[in-house]
């Protein structure tokens, strides 16, 4: 079987996983702060760490996964007093809605789910840390600082130098800080806020930062040093720029192998954002779409690709999922226990998902074995396409159940399928693949490709690089 190769935004490049413990992997990923509901770039984030630990798994390694949870942060604080509530019943309530949601999208409960304020006493350790190796100074505001500059790997990550930044970048700039680049560790209690969000520290009683959280839960959960760390491309920089500095300045050692990052959720290809009325939350989507269907439309998207939003996508995908679940619904499944993944189809379902998770190729594997098993009707070829759909958590459903639902969408699905299978629609597809692939941009190539083999459609690239395609 192929190697694991993963795009490590550190290296920026793909490079062959090798776990730091053999057999073993220990990965973190950057989880909610808790005031408002999840919207579409938290699932995203779910979704494919879900899938990365899952194939971490069915490749035999022994996974612990950790996604936390921030519970203290100043929109908490200000969202709590707004509802006249406290922190604990105003996270608690959000919280559990975040586990419904996650549930609902098919994401399994990671190992650990670490809640910062329970984890200020290694906070206040790691800290000390950095103040006692010169890394760390309380401002004349009473917080407590890091002096970026005085950390000689800074912006390694996101590959920002020191003199590009400018303190307007910044989110918590302020006088007490020596320079405007320094980001604040401890910030010193206000009057205004409640007892609760206040802690005894060496410097006064306040609360912790933002970027300290994830730095503390992760050394003590994970250890000093781990394998993965994950997250949204948004919070490259500052967010994990400044964990890094964190805990490589507090333990002078590296502190992650190997960082991957998910693309943006665009709609109607703007932004996602409150201000644009562009705005959904996972139970706005999930009162028009089957949960199954929006897992579907996330893992269509090669991971580091942008994911574009809209009805129309959406509607298309509950389509190619239908087309996935008919080719079951008239075969008796053979019993299979896990994939076999040394057969064609298992061989290249392995090679796509080792490819750094290359799910829209996996995918379009399944839809090749669902072709087979359309025309041979071949219990083996079934339990084999259910098996191999199994792992990014796709077809666990009796087929009935899935496309029974579909009735009240059969018109849009057919007009979406109608749109996607002219000769037109189809050579516009090739020509925008084409594009992408002389820009480099594989994984969207990628994901044109699948999107075709889901509309049934097969291409076949030829040596004078022109693409030939016919109908499956």
């Amino acid at each position: 079987m192929s190697t694991l190769k993963i795009y490590n935004t550190l290296a920026r490049d793909k490079q062959v996983f090798s776990p730091i413990e053999a057999g073993k992997v220990r990965m973190y990923v950057c989880g909610m702060t808790v005031y408002d509901y999840c919207h579409l770039g938290h699932a995203r984030v779910m979704v494919v760490f879900d899938v990365v630990q899952r194939w971490l798994r069915s490749s035999g390694y022994a996974v612990t996964y950790v996604r936390n949870i921030t519970d203290i942060e100043d929109k908490i604080i200000r969202r709590a007093q707004e509802n006249n509530e406290s922190i604990a019943q105003l996270t608690q309530r959000f919280i559990d809605a975040m586990d419904e949601d996650a549930a609902a999208l098919g994401v399994q409960k990671p190992d650990l789910e670490p809640r910062a304020t329970a984890y200020v006493p290694q906070m206040l350790d790691l800290i000390r840390k950095l103040e006692n190796n010169g890394l760390a100074y309380q401002g004349t505001d009473g917080d407590v600082n890091y002096s970026v500059r005085d950390f000689p790997g800074y912006g390694k990550l996101s590959g920002k130098s020191l003199d590009d930044l400018r303190a307007g970048e910044r989110v918590d700039v302020s006088s007490g800080k020596r320079d405007p680049l320094d980001f604040v560790l401890w910030k010193a209690a206000k009057a205004s806020e409640p007892v609760e969000v206040k802690w005894d520290s060496p410097w006064g009683q306040g609360r912790p930062g933002w970027h300290i959280e994830c730095s503390a839960m992760s050394g003590d959960l994970l250890g000093e040093h781990f394998d993965i760390h994950g997250g949204g491309q948004d919070l490259q920089f500052p967010h994990h720029e400044n964990e890094i500095a964190q805990s490589e300045g507090a333990h002078r050692h590296p502190f992650v192998n190997y960082w991957m990052h998910n693309g943006f959720v665009r709609v109607d290809n703007e932004k996602m954002s409150k201000s644009l009325g562009n705005f959904f939350t996972i139970r706005d989507v999930l009162k028009k779409y089957d949960p199954e269907v929006v897992r579907f439309f996330i893992l269509r998207a090669h991971y580091r690709s942008p994911l574009n939003y809209s009805d129309a996508h959406l509607d298309d995908a509950r389509l190619a999922l239908a087309r996935l679940y008919t080719a079951l619904k008239d075969v008796q499944l053979a019993s299979v226990a896990v994939p076999d993944v040394n057969n064609a189809y298992g061989l290249r379902f392995a090679e796509a998902m080792n490819d750094d998770f290359n799910t829209p190729v996996a995918i379009a594997v399944l839809f090749e074995l669902a072709n087979e098993v359309n025309r041979s009707k071949s219990p083996e070829l079934a339990a084999q396409l259910q098996a191999l759909a199994g792992v990014i958590g796709l077809l666990q459903r009796p087929p009935e159940d899935f496309l029974k639902g579909r009735t009240a969408a059969a018109g849009s699905d057919a007009d979406s399928a109608a749109e996607t299978c002219t000769e037109a629609g189809i050579e516009a597809k090739i020509a925008a693949r084409s594009a992408a692939k002389k820009a480099r941009n594989f994984a969207e190539a990628d994901g044109i490709r699948a999107e075709l083999a889901a509309a049934g459609i097969v291409l076949e690239d030829k040596p004078n690089g022109l693409t030939e395609w016919r109908r499956g």
